[in-house]
């Protein structure tokens, strides 16, 4: 008898530590869940990466604030029927990639960020798009804009990234999404994104290209026309 005694006392004591361990886990009390910040990423695969805090602040306006619960990603023009998506809608329906890209500012100074989204031309694959678009515009939230001829967008491996260095956009940085514009100079990184235009004027100037900054933005030529 004592032996038996033993084992249910054993299993009594188990049963109270599995029932508290599952109240904690599945109870209604959510506030019993703490939730921990985000560590920066500072190595990816052997590479090095720069801080999110290694960039210096040049936005037309200032870092902009956007409410996630209410932000809206308009997509329209050359397309069959205008689309608005949540922060939600897109970060939970894309296909998610990462990828280290170097940022490389006209004012000289670089950052190399393990880059996470979705990639341009899964976004443009559904779309119904009319066969006379040649141009995708951007537009942020602060009234910046840029543009790219489509065939960039829909030959290359470009992202709409949410998170850096395994952390999400803080503000500065372009929260909710940014562009990376790789193989593009740093004011074709077009952050805030708010609206994604398709268009046929191949000879869109956005903020710094109507002030004499080149439209391809590439890398291996000089930035100004």
């Amino acid at each position: 008898m004592g032996k038996e005694k033993i084992i249910l006392a054993f299993i009594f004591i188990v049963a109270i530590l599995f029932g508290s361990f599952y109240y904690i886990k599945k109870g209604n009390n959510s506030e019993q869940i703490n939730q921990l910040k985000s560590v920066e990423i500072r190595e990816y695969k052997g590479e090095n990466l720069s801080s999110i805090t290694d960039f210096r602040e040049n936005s037309i306006k200032g870092p902009q604030h956007i409410n996630q619960e209410t932000y809206n990603l308009k997509i329209n023009g050359l397309i069959e029927e205008e689309i608005n998506l949540s922060y939600d809608d897109i970060v939970n329906g894309s296909k998610t990639y990462e990828k280290v890209v170097t940022l490389d500012c006209v004012e000289g100074w670089s950052a190399k960020i393990l880059w996470e989204g979705f990639l341009v031309k899964d976004l443009l694959a559904e779309l119904q798009i009319n066969p006379e678009a040649n141009t995708v515009i951007f537009r942020a939230y602060d009234g910046y804009s840029t543009s790219f001829p489509i065939d960039y967008l829909t030959n290359n491996d470009i992202l709409i990234a949410y998170k850096m260095n395994g952390v999400p956009l803080p503000p500065e940085r372009g929260f909710p999404f940014q562009l990376i514009a790789e193989s593009k100079w740093g004011y074709k990184w077009i952050k805030w994104i708010t609206e994604i235009e398709l268009s046929n004027d191949e000879n869109y100037k956005g903020y710094w290209e109507s002030r004499g900054y080149s439209d391809t933005g590439n890398l291996d030529e000089s930035f100004l026309d």
